[in-house]
């Protein structure tokens, strides 16, 4: 077991393309950390040069106590899960599985003791003597992983392992590497685009956008805590409601003024985000979350509102999405374009090229009787909401 540590590296290929940028990072013995971001961010990039896959253009890479910027592969003590298997067609389980100990002459009673171990640790003994065209989709990827584990490294790296997967087996799957990297203890790098993914994973995910380290957190603390406008957007499912709201100050308390409607911002919130008080008089972003709107006409007592048009409604059995266009003007950035889908944004903005309404989509109660094309009085718990800097895009907190 070891830690691996990442400090000011920069990944500069020969054309000029920079895909990583002052790099620095400390993954902890025993820790699985998930590397996260859209496509291009520079996350597989980061794994590879862990690897060996990639030279490094400038600073350093840690494994234990080594730095490894100028080692093989083969001698970095690592082990790696790819997104396709990379099984060999010809061979069998178990000597797939064996494959990488042979290749270092490992004693064959070590060989057939490890496979044996991986196998019932993978649930895959029944199957050692299948080829791979006889197995499915997530029995190859514990071959895989065992082909990793038998090897008993200081690091795995995992490249999107779960991308070729169905849904359900992806679930199953996710279990399945949480539960042998917790028996294993073994330092894991697992890098994925899945945000779900990793926030159901990883000890802490890092966060990357255009080659940098946007923040690393747990995964509660990027959900409630965002840094900047791409962590919030890009973190959780359905993403963060985002709208321009302009701060103002109503008998001596704040308020975010949305159009012609008002959110009374609570004092304790007020209280943990000090520099908002600089924002009087200014545009800010203002985030809130799917599961604070609700229908106001479920809820009890009195509390901020909000009103909008129903556009759609999807049943999920324990609860409803339901999305509301509401009049206020989309917070449209670099940041909240790349964090969401292309598909949702384009059809955004052909509702309202303009930009002076934004859909808004809540979590509501399953009893909700709401229907498209009716006025909803959307409840907002305004105790959780986020604020950022329309410039900046970063989360307005201890000072202006």
């Amino acid at each position: 077991m070891a830690e691996v540590e990442f400090k000011d590296v920069d990944k500069i290929y020969d054309n000029g393309v920079q895909a990583v940028f002052d790099l620095s990072l400390q993954i902890q013995d025993g820790e699985f950390l998930v590397l996260v971001g859209p496509s291009g961010c520079g996350k597989t990039t980061a794994l590879r040069m862990v690897a060996g896959l990639e030279e490094i253009s400038d600073g350093t890479i840690s494994i234990g106590d080594r730095v490894v910027n100028t080692l093989t592969p083969k001698d970095r003590d690592i082990a790696m899960v790819f997104q396709n298997y990379a099984l060999y067609p010809h061979l069998n389980v178990a000597e797939n599985i064996a494959f990488g100990l042979r290749l270092r002459k490992t004693p064959k009673n070590i060989v057939e003791e490890r496979v044996a171990w991986a196998a019932k640790l993978l649930g895959l003994t029944q199957y050692l003597d299948r080829r791979p065209k006889e197995l499915s989709g997530g029995q190859r990827q514990r071959v895989a992983m065992g082909r990793a584990i038998v090897r008993q490294p200081q690091v795995f790296l995992m490249d999107e392992p779960l991308s070729n997967l169905d849904a359900k087996l992806r679930v199953q799957m996710r279990s399945e590497i949480g539960r042998i990297q917790r028996e294993l203890g073994t330092t894991t790098i697992y890098v994925t685009h899945d945000q779900t993914e990793a926030m159901t994973m990883g000890d802490r995910v890092a966060v990357m956008r255009k080659g940098e380290l946007q923040q690393i957190d747990t995964p509660q603390k990027l959900y409630s805590d965002p840094q900047n406008l791409f962590v919030a957007s890009f973190i959780g499912s359905p993403a963060m409601n985002v709208v321009e709201a302009a701060i103002d100050r109503s008998n001596g308390d704040l308020v975010a003024r949305i159009e012609d409607q008002n959110l009374a911002i609570p004092q304790q919130v007020t209280a943990s985000r000090p520099a908002l008080a600089g924002y009087v008089g200014r545009s800010v972003a203002i985030g809130i979350r799917p599961e604070q709107l609700d229908d106001a006409s479920l809820s009890r007592g009195g509390g901020s509102r909000l009103r909008g048009r129903v556009l759609l409604t999807e049943a999920l059995g324990s609860e409803i999405l339901v999305h509301v266009e509401v009049a206020g003007r989309r917070v449209a950035t670099d940041e909240t374009a790349e964090s969401v889908d292309d598909e949702a944004m384009t059809d955004e903005l052909a509702l309202d090229p303009a930009g002076d309404h934004t859909i808004f989509v809540g979590r509501f109660d399953a009893t909700s009787e709401v229907r498209p094309d009716h006025v909803v009085e959307l409840a907002v718990d305004t105790s959780k909401l986020q604020f950022f800097d329309l410039e900046t895009g970063s989360a307005i907190r201890d000072s202006a």
